[in-house]
């Protein structure tokens, strides 16, 4: 594993897959004082078609301004973001980027994290709440749960792949607020340019795809028509942890139905409603990132956390 030295707010991480793959992270040092130990660290999973950037306002508040700052880690799966493409798209699975994930943590020496996941990033934490539990010391899932709505997947398996490349910042700003406007109804237009960036590789000044476009041939096996498999026993597995979920005031992929469900069976759970947001909420806004660093914060105490 590298670490690339960097002047910005993150280190740029390199490290290498077991099948030989080039994978990227960043890492965002808690700035402690006064000779403070820092929190539990955290890491960061991104949904299907994402990549670290989305988290970069949530890993600033929490490694830097938090009362109490943390090591903040942001994974780009393979075939998103700087990591390498899988020329074997079959590999772009929750299970092959769960090992992915594990490897990392293993090559970083993280133990007992706290895990942000958002969609695919949630659907992650639960395997690993299965496979290694005792990685795990608190969770967050943003709008995922062990129910997936049909119409939210049906959208984004039409859109995946699917999106042209635009020819230049301002293009791209639009055809974000185009796919996104209705579920997200309070952003302005110089906050779409900046969503557009997260979502948008670049390359010679000009946004490019952000991910691997062959990601689209793993949802073209799925078959709306039949029943979506559920992840009940999954999302069992962390039924020891403490629990923050999240949910889009307008998502169409978790439903309110589904959270009040995993709270009845989940004993430590909060949840939290984010406004005027669809699927995913986005980890910008000042209300939600206090939200979630308060119950990061809540998790050390009730865990009598040290580093």
């Amino acid at each position: 594993m590298s670490d690339a030295a960097s002047d910005r707010e993150w280190n740029e991480i390199f490290y290498s897959s077991q099948d030989g793959l080039r994978l990227y992270a960043r890492h965002y040092p808690a700035k402690t004082v006064d000779g403070q130990t820092p929190a539990r660290s955290v890491l960061c999973l991104a949904g299907l078609a994402r990549n670290s950037k989305d988290f970069h306002k949530l890993a600033l508040h929490l490694s830097r301004y938090s009362s109490s700052p943390r090591d903040v880690y942001c994974l780009d799966y393979r075939g998103r973001g700087q990591s390498q493409y899988d020329p074997k798209w079959q590999n772009y699975s929750p299970y092959i980027e769960l090992l992915d994930t594990l490897d990392f943590m293993t090559l970083a020496e993280l133990h007992h994290v706290s895990l942000i996941g958002t969609s695919r990033g949630g659907i992650i934490a639960m395997l690993m709440g299965v496979v290694r539990p005792g990685s795990l010391g608190a969770v967050v899932l943003n709008d995922i749960g062990p129910v997936i709505e049909a119409r939210g997947l049906a959208r984004i398996i039409g859109y995946v792949g699917k999106t042209p490349t635009p020819q230049n910042w301002e293009e791209a700003a639009l055809i974000v607020r185009d796919v996104s406007s209705r579920f997200f109804t309070d952003v302005s237009d110089d906050e779409w340019l900046e969503i557009a960036r997260q979502i948008y590789g670049e390359e010679d000044g000009y946004p490019v795809p952000g991910y691997d476009n062959a990601l689209a041939k793993t949802l073209s096996e799925i078959d709306l028509a039949s029943p979506i498999p559920q992840m009940w026993p999954q999302f069992g597995a962390l039924a020891h942890l403490p629990m923050l979920v999240l949910r889009g005031e307008n998502s169409d992929l978790l439903s309110n139905e589904t959270v009040k469900e995993m709270a009845a069976r989940h004993s430590r759970l909060e949840s939290y409603l984010v406004e005027e947001e669809g699927h995913p909420p986005m980890l910008r806004d000042h209300r939600t990132i206090r939200v979630v660093d308060r119950f990061l914060l809540d998790a050390d105490s009730s865990q009598q956390y040290h580093s």
